[in-house]
């Protein structure tokens, strides 16, 4: 690849390896000054670690950067700042109680002759880049009382006030309302026609074709190609990024709901300041039922859940599975009463991963006799159910039971989770966040998987911030607003316009 001005980067041939592994095989990077360039791949591809690499976090072993036209060296975040690139991490690095202005600054104050802080010019200075950019923040409200939408463009004022003219987005609609989505992605346009060079890490491809002008395909380290966004549907772009055709709608016949399983009822969970995060929740899943629970990240998703499992305690209300009240009982109890849990954090909650494959395979069963007697394990046993598993839900490398969870990659131990939760045949299945992360192949195969878990008679919560994934998956459809529920709709009664007007806490 040739240096040429017109593109604002050009990445040539980079390598970078960790060990043996080789995490970026001689990828080629072109993106067009004043455009929207996505980049995508499976999880693990290496796309991540590309984007790091332009900003300094990773050093490449080889290959050159060149930024329009000229090469240059980024060893550093400070490099890449200093050269006009920004980046706007997934999880946003704010100070809560902070003002918008306060955390722009934050590490590049405006001070005066004695050296004081001059916070007049430095609102000055952001209030500026706020009109100039229609970004549409208070540059006076602390971050705490401001959407998350809002923080979004927080960050990426940062990087505007820094002088980046190259923005990096990591998977920037992840916990967005559709109506915030439609807002990123016009900001998104109205920066690339200011002359600002946009590039964007995400899963998702139905933002791809709506925002992007072209996008590059990274799959196992390797580039794929580049390609017109226009000249493409979502279905090529997912079957070049994992190699083969994937079904981007989930599949299944109408729901057959039998009783009431699980029964939440008059729920009131206070968060670890005291204050009220659940406030009265009634809810109920029947058996061989998908109720989707639709919301806005911090609206009490989590303590519910944590309520329901008993890892903490309910204030009042019951929380009931088959007539049977199991709020403020303990975890193991929860596990009698055959209810399994997906959690949001697989890494801290869903795994132990220093423990091997078949060590996690077994964590809420080890006390039962078929895996050992007398306190002793029976690790050949425990090795027996791991391979079984391993081969009904395809988990790889097939031969993983004796390594550490830690070894495979986040589909792989989604897979190994869920395996050991449906293992159980629960009767309330509780999946929080189950696709987070992964690529629309893992994702296929976990939506298969709930699917399967419904025909057999499983009451399932599904807790995601992926709205596509609640419509498409889900028999029954609640939204979830400031610990309450504000409407509960039977699939296909709904758009996804209003259901974001009221996760948003408005009236539909």
């Amino acid at each position: 690849m040739e240096p040429d001005a017109s593109f604002a980067v050009q990445m040539c041939g980079i390598v970078k390896e960790f060990g043996a592994f080789r995490a970026l095989d001689r990828v080629d990077l072109a993106v067009k000054r004043g455009s929207i360039h996505a980049v995508l791949g499976e999880n693990g591809a290496g796309k991540s670690t590309l984007m790091n690499v332009l900003y300094g976090l990773y050093q490449a072993d080889e290959g050159a950067i060149f930024l329009n036209g000229e090469r240059v060296e980024i060893n550093s975040p400070t490099d890449a700042i200093a050269h006009g690139i920004g980046m706007v991490h997934q999880h946003f690095m704010l100070v809560d109680n902070f003002t918008v202005t306060q955390n722009i600054i934050l590490g590049d104050e405006a001070c005066g002759a004695a050296g004081v802080l001059d916070m007049r010019r430095a609102r000055e200075s952001v209030t500026r880049i706020i009109d100039e950019y229609g970004l549409e923040v208070d540059p006076d409200a602390k971050i705490e009382e401001i959407s998350v939408g809002q923080q979004q463009r927080v960050e990426i004022l940062k990087a505007l006030y820094r002088g980046a003219d190259i923005l990096i987005l990591d998977e920037p609609t992840a916990v967005l309302t559709p109506q915030e989505i439609e807002r990123l992605i016009k900001i998104m346009r109205d920066l690339a026609a200011a002359g600002k060079t946009i590039i964007i890490i995400t899963h998702k491809l139905k933002e791809i074709k709506a925002s992007s002008d072209a996008c590059t395909i990274i799959r196992r380290g390797a580039q794929v190609g580049t390609v017109s966004v226009a000249d493409v549907d979502e279905g090529e772009l997912a079957e070049r990024m994992v190699g083969h055709h994937v079904n981007l709608v989930v599949e299944k016949t109408p729901a057959e709901p039998g009783e009431v399983v699980l029964s939440i009822r008059d729920l009131v969970v206070r968060d670890e300041r005291g204050i009220d995060a659940v406030r009265g929740l009634t809810l109920s899943v029947r058996a061989g039922e998908i109720v989707g629970l639709a919301g806005i990240d911090g609206n009490g998703q989590r303590e519910l859940v944590e309520a329901i499992t008993c890892l903490t305690r309910a204030a009042s209300g019951t929380v009931s599975v088959k007539g049977a009240e199991i709020q403020n009982t303990s975890v193991r109890n929860v596990h009698a009463h055959k209810v399994a849990t997906i959690h949001e954090d697989r890494q801290r909650r869903g795994l132990v991963l220093p423990f091997s494959v078949a060590e996690n395979a077994v964590l809420e069963r080890y006390r039962e006799p078929e895996f050992g007697r007398r306190g002793v394990l029976d690790r050949d046993r425990m090795r027996s159910f791991a391979d079984e598993l391993i081969r009904a839900y395809d988990v790889r490398p097939a031969d993983c039971a004796d390594r550490p969870a830690s070894a495979l990659s986040g589909g792989n131990q989604q897979k190994v989770i869920i395996a050991r939760e449906v293992s159980g045949d629960p009767d309330v299945l509780i999946a929080v966040q189950p696709t987070r992360g992964l690529d629309v192949g893992a994702i296929e195969y976990v939506h298969r998987a709930l699917v399967a878990e419904r025909d057999r008679g499983t009451a399932i919560l599904l807790i995601s911030l992926e709205l596509d994934e609640v419509m498409s998956v889900s028999d029954t459809i609640a939204v979830i607003y400031n610990g309450r529920i504000t409407g509960t709709f039977k699939q296909g009664e709904v758009d996804e316009n209003r259901l974001g007007l009221l996760m948003a806490g408005g009236e539909a």
